[in-house]
C-alpha cells in the first residue's frame, strides 16, 4: 500500500493524521504544500479546495478530517486496514 500525506507544518491536523499512522506503523511518504512547488495547487486541482491534510491511499485521494468532526479514526482504521482491538 502506498500513501502520501499532504501537510504543512502549521496544520494541527496534520499533526494528527501523521501521529495516527506513526502510532499504526503506516508507511508514508509526506509532502509538505509550503515546501513543495506545486504541491499546493496539485491538492486544489485533484480536491476542488484547499484543505489539508489529504493522503493518498494507492492513488485515491482521501480527506482524514471533518470540519466539526475532527479526524476520522474509524473511517481511516477501515481504508488502511487497521484493526483496533
Amino acid at each position: 500500500m502506498e500513501v502520501i500525506l499532504y501537510s504543512a507544518l502549521w496544520c494541527p491536523d496534520c499533526r494528527t493524521a501523521k501521529r495516527f499512522l506513526e502510532q499504526h506503523k503506516i508507511a508514508y511518504k509526506e509532502i509538505d504544500i509550503e515546501l513543495t512547488p506545486g504541491a499546493a495547487q496539485e491538492v486544489i486541482n485533484r480536491t476542488g479546495k484547499r484543505a489539508i491534510p489529504q493522503l493518498v491511499i494507492d492513488g485515491e485521494w482521501v480527506q482524514p478530517y471533518r470540519p466539526g468532526e475532527g479526524f476520522l479514526y474509524a473511517e481511516m482504521s477501515e481504508r488502511l486496514g487497521i484493526n483496533e482491538r
